[in-house]
């Protein structure tokens, strides 16, 4: 037997082992980065309404999905980790005379760390956007600002209850077809009809 019997048969042998271990390592690639894109466009889909649940779990599971040891997944973990560091930050003294002031400032400065750390995300998956697309490119309908805003207050207003640091007004309601002096079952009935 030659050498070149000899590596056909370790070709045949050890060839299609290689094949299937090539294979494994190109899906598993492509299973991480179409996981990497899949959080940065539930970000890009979430960025105007950031405290919805599908927004929360895509920033929890940045560290997870970009733990690669390369310089541009480290960028991606390092503008999350600024985002996370600044959302712990948020005012909460609400007895503050500055505390409007305070949330502007800080929400203001949310708005820039999320699109910094969407533009690394960008760069590192290849997508070309600017800043200012990430930041002005979302559509959030004035409706769903004021339900969020009316829910929150409707929260506080009713956690102040609870808390006991303040009561239920109680306000005396007349119907006003029953105030009218002189006015009989009869004709209050009539007047409904």
């Amino acid at each position: 037997m030659t050498i070149a019997d000899k590596l056909m048969i370790f070709a045949v042998i050890v060839g299609p082992i290689l094949a299937v271990q090539v294979q494994k390592i190109i899906e598993a690639w492509k299973s991480g980065r179409e996981r990497k894109i899949h959080i940065f466009r539930v970000l890009m889909a979430t960025r105007g309404t950031p405290v919805t649940p599908n927004h929360v779990e895509a920033l929890n599971l940045i560290d997870i999905e970009f733990s690669g040891n390369n310089k541009k997944e480290k960028s991606v973990r390092d503008a999350w980790k600024i985002y996370l560091n600044h959302l712990c930050e948020y005012p909460k003294d609400y007895q503050d005379p500055a505390y409007k002031s305070k949330v502007d400032v800080w929400t203001n400065k949310t708005s820039d760390c999320l699109v910094d750390m969407l533009y690394t995300m960008a760069q590192t998956l290849g997508y070309d956007f600017d800043k200012v697309q990430l930041k002005k490119g979302a559509y959030t309908p004035q409706g769903f600002l004021d339900l969020e805003f009316e829910q929150s207050l409707a929260r506080r207003g009713l956690l102040d209850v609870l808390y006991g640091k303040r009561g239920i007004p109680v306000i005396p309601f007349e119907n006003p077809d029953r105030a009218s002096p002189g006015k009989s079952e009869n004709q209050i009935q009539s007047n409904k009809s």
